[in-house]
């Protein structure tokens, strides 16, 4: 166990990281009671410092992080919980995460790039189960999941032959497209972007 070092309030920040996206999803403080409560239960607990008292992140809003892991910094000052956010919303606002505002005040209305796969296969999710009209997500999957595979197989063919044209441009418009088919094929398999993720993660050892 580390000697994690605690202002002279008995306070160290906490960053809550999404496990899936990479998001930053919150800021906040914990003490160490905080942080036990947290290691002994697997979910997020923080110190309020304006009610002066330690709270379990969701006890009331449902929005409850189970935290995968605690990471520390160099300086021991430090802490980043990676979490699973319950319900997908962080801020007490009611947006996913706290930092949705550039410092200009505009709103925040793009991921960031490792933040794409796993936010893009949220918006498929959504797409599927409503069907709306005039998604080009909805159409395909209305045609049947054999037109999906087949979809998957054209953009295949249409990556390679970009490859082999060495067209930057068109090897990153081929690839995007490719991913979006191979994207939706797992979603309607029910399988997470992270799960992918995992087992590339396991053939790292």
């Amino acid at each position: 166990m580390v000697d994690l070092k605690f202002n002279e309030k008995g306070l160290i920040p906490v960053v809550a990281q999404d496990y899936r996206t990479g998001e930053v999803r919150m800021f906040a403080w914990a003490n160490e009671e905080a942080v036990r409560r947290t290691l002994e239960t697997g979910y997020a607990h923080y110190y309020s410092r304006s009610r002066n008292r330690i709270w379990k992140k969701g006890e009331t809003s449902g929005e409850i992080q189970r935290v995968i892991e605690i990471r520390v910094d160099c300086d021991e000052d430090t802490l980043i919980y990676v979490i699973e956010q319950e319900k997908n919303r962080s801020c007490h606002l009611g947006e996913r995460n706290c930092f949705f505002r550039r410092i200009d005040g505009s709103r925040v209305d793009k991921p960031l790039p490792f933040e794409m796969l796993p936010r893009l296969q949220e918006i498929l999710e959504d797409r599927v189960s409503r069907l709306p009209e005039g998604s080009y997500t909805a159409q395909l999957v209305r045609e049947g999941p054999d037109r999906v595979i087949q979809k998957i197989g054209e953009e295949a063919v249409e990556t390679l032959i970009a490859l082999k044209n060495e067209d930057k441009d068109q090897i990153v418009h081929e690839v995007a497209d490719l991913m979006y088919t191979l994207l939706l094929g797992l979603t309607l398999k029910g399988i997470k972007v992270h799960e992918v993720m995992e087992e590339l993660m396991r053939r790292m050892r």
